[in-house]
């Protein structure tokens, strides 16, 4: 088992965040994690703050950062410190690609995604349904006389010292780097779903940091956020479970604490698909007090919290909080 990085969540003062993108207004799903994220504040007396994950430009729809943020104060929940925008933080971004160049953890690939199936192809090997497309390491020693088009993350197979991929001198480096307790099998323990375990080298490989189309990637932009607003406790929807190694990894290469995670149930579609914006989902209803506290509602019994009692959403969230601290409040 590798070595855990620091856990800013022991003995730190808390500051969780709600961190949607702003591809179109919350709906029934985001408004668990939305919820879930605030009440953990709440409940442990601390901070919840807001960033807006806009830094997938093409994606983003203008003005729904700010519907956004009124759907969340017509539920009642509001930050406590001024929102975050991804888009007004590249200069950071771009510090810790420089950071990760300077220590050999970062290199410019070349391939496009064609280059990438084509060459798991010819190692028999493909991106299985509904997982990653592992990179095959391509670029790792060298363009090949193509131009950079991204910026990837080195990752170390865990088995590198007996198989005999590398040679002597890279593995005195990634000893010197201590690049095994980066990208070894991460073990960590999330708060709802308990043990987990993921070997990044084998299940992503090298991972986009900055695209090819210049944009920066939402792996590193998330882990130097998370950073820079202090964030101690992440909760957040279990389709992003998977994310939490890579994001483990880059922390530990760019020296930065590692948040206790805790990923809430997924609100699922009539199809039993996970409820998003892309499959479809309306947007929530919060014209009205008593629409937006039906909401929450479906959002809170989705976390087994107990049904409202009140009419009243400010009462409602201080029972739920209330609830939420007796399950919770000790992690």
């Amino acid at each position: 088992m590798s070595a855990p990085g620091p856990l800013q969540g022991a003995g730190a003062t808390y500051r969780g965040r709600f961190a949607p993108s702003p591809t179109g207004p919350l709906h029934a799903g985001s408004l668990v994690a939305a919820l879930a994220s605030w009440l953990d504040a709440r409940a442990h007396g601390g901070q919840w703050l807001m960033r807006i994950e806009d830094v997938d430009t093409p994606r983003c729809v203008p003005g729904i950062d700010q519907t956004i943020l009124q759907q969340l104060a017509a539920c009642g929940l509001h930050p406590d410190e001024r929102p975050e925008w991804q888009s007004q933080r590249n200069t950071h971004y771009q510090r810790a690609l420089d950071q990760l160049i300077a220590s050999e953890l970062a290199y410019p690939c070349g391939c496009s995604r064609k280059d990438i199936e084509v060459a798991l192809a010819a190692q028999g090997s493909g991106k299985p349904r509904h997982g990653e497309l592992v990179y095959p390491g391509t670029c790792r020693n060298g363009l090949q006389g193509k131009p950079g088009r991204a910026w990837r993350f080195r990752t170390i197979p865990a088995d590198f010292q007996s198989n005999g991929s590398l040679g002597l001198l890279d593995i005195a480096q990634a000893a010197t780097k201590n690049i095994a307790s980066i990208s070894a099998p991460l073990h960590w323990i999330d708060r709802r779903l308990g043990p987990q375990s993921q070997d990044v080298a084998q299940a992503v490989g090298d991972l986009v940091l900055k695209r090819a189309d210049g944009l920066w990637a939402y792996q590193l932009a998330v882990v130097v956020d998370d950073a820079a607003q202090g964030i101690t406790h992440v909760v957040r929807g279990e389709d992003l479970a998977d994310n939490t190694a890579r994001q483990i990894a880059l922390q530990r290469a760019l020296g930065l604490p590692t948040p206790l995670y805790l990923h809430t149930p997924l609100a699922l579609g009539p199809d039993g698909e996970k409820l998003s914006k892309q499959n479809g989902a309306t947007a929530l209803n919060t014209a009205t007090a008593p629409a937006a506290l039906q909401e929450l509602q479906a959002a809170a019994s989705l976390l087994d919290l107990p049904a409202a009692t009140d009419a009243n959403i400010s009462v409602c969230l201080a029972q739920w909080t209330l609830a939420w601290r007796t399950r919770h409040a000790s992690e």
